[in-house]
């Protein structure tokens, strides 16, 4: 029989190496392990913890945003030809009923992680306050030096032009945990933009006759899902969106000659385009009806693969607000006098340059030259947080 010791353990309690079984039955024992050593240098290295995951775009929003935007460009082109063109008149009118309201539901949408933390307030500030001021001032100078008003006075209380949309957003950002508390917010948004809507004492501030009437749109893009998207996305929906859309277009051309296009700004109250109060209680949530509709259609014929157009998504908000320039300018050059702009042939050169020209603002070199406008950093204007510098410090007082 094979004759083995018995286990004996030291005075610290550890066990002894058991001694080698002698006989011819005995077995060998496995390989012993090296000791790991406590020394510094022959300390193995620490485990890499896996890289976190890289958040993606989703190219849909991407290709959402763009085409809404070329669709804002195209809208401002056709203004001075609607007096010539009832088409023109209709096309303009079905497509200032969705194209905002499509990019605020989407700014509503990606507004929902929103919480008045630190960071995000100083995201809102220089992604949203400063080139509001910026382009509020800009867009004065330009209408004293180049539209012929050299006494317009600047003020950061009256937008001009495109910057309501920078106001409006800051105002709907902000008060986003709010929405997020109460029972209902939809309903509530609308009945306040019901009650703004027969307000003609609301005055120009802001211009909050905009910013309360397009709240709905902000609302309904904070409590969207994504498989609310995916549910306007399917292949029936594309299909349906053919036979709306046809009758949305039908309904304008009858509807242009006999319906003022300001009701689809929104920045006046019923009084203020000469009807009786009570048109504004029944004309906000109908155009709120038919604006949801005609968004669920756009977004159904958006493509959701990656395509050409896609990266410029990113840069929506650089031709938005450049853009105003020449839209503006070519008001106040006259560039509409000529005759043949104003026939079917002149009509879809302008479709096509307003296109070409938004297009090439949303492009990534001028978004770096002009970032320095819409993305600041501004870090010297914050105070840095003593809690996120402590974790960045080692024991000892030097920095990692």
């Amino acid at each position: 029989m094979p004759r083995f010791t018995v286990p004996r353990f030291t005075a610290g309690g550890t066990l002894k190496e058991p001694s080698r079984p002698t006989g011819r039955h005995a077995m060998p024992l496995p390989p012993q392990r090296p000791a790991v050593s406590s020394a510094p240098a022959e300390r193995a290295a620490p485990e890499r913890r896996p890289s976190q995951p890289v958040k993606r775009r989703d190219a849909f929003f991407d290709n959402a945003k763009y085409l809404a935007i070329v669709l804002v460009a195209m809208g401002h082109a056709w203004e001075p030809l609607r007096g010539d063109s009832r088409a023109a008149a209709a096309l303009y009118m079905t497509v200032y009923t969705f194209h905002m309201p499509a990019f605020i539901v989407i700014s509503g949408y990606f507004s929902r992680s929103f919480d008045a933390s630190p960071n995000r307030l100083r995201r809102l500030i220089t992604g949203i306050a400063v080139p509001y001021v910026i382009f509020e001032v800009a867009y004065t100078f330009f209408k004293r030096w180049v539209g012929g008003d050299p006494d317009y006075p600047i003020s950061l209380l009256d937008p001009w032009y495109l910057t309501w949309f920078l106001a409006a957003l800051f105002i709907w950002r902000l008060t986003t945990p709010l929405w997020k508390i109460v029972r209902w917010p939809l309903p509530l948004a609308l009945a306040i933009a019901v009650l703004a809507s027969v307000s003609p004492d609301i005055g120009d501030d802001l211009d909050l006759q905009r910013v309360l009437q397009f709240l709905p749109f902000f609302v309904l893009g904070l409590v969207l899902k994504p498989e609310h998207f995916q549910l306007v996305r399917r292949r029936e929906a594309r299909i349906l969106a053919i036979p709306v859309f046809t009758a949305a277009l039908v309904f304008a051309y009858w509807a242009a000659p006999r319906m003022s296009a300001a009701w689809f700004y929104r920045r006046d109250s019923a009084q203020e385009l000469s009807a009786p109060g009570w048109a504004g209680v029944i004309m906000t949530p109908a155009m709120f009806g038919c604006s949801l509709v005609l968004v669920a259609c756009f977004f159904a014929w958006v493509p959701g693969r990656k395509l050409w157009f896609t990266a410029l998504g990113a840069g929506t908000l650089y031709g938005y607000l450049l853009h105003g320039f020449l839209a503006k300018g070519s008001r106040f050059g006259n560039w509409y006098e000529a005759d043949w702009l104003h026939r079917p042939l002149g009509e879809i050169t302008v479709t096509l340059v307003a296109g070409a020209v938004i297009t090439l603002l949303c492009t990534p070199p001028v978004q770096r030259m002009f970032r320095f406008t819409m993305e600041p950093e501004m870090t010297w204007a914050f105070r840095q947080d003593a809690a996120a510098l402590a974790k960045g410090r080692r024991p000892g007082g030097r920095a990692e």
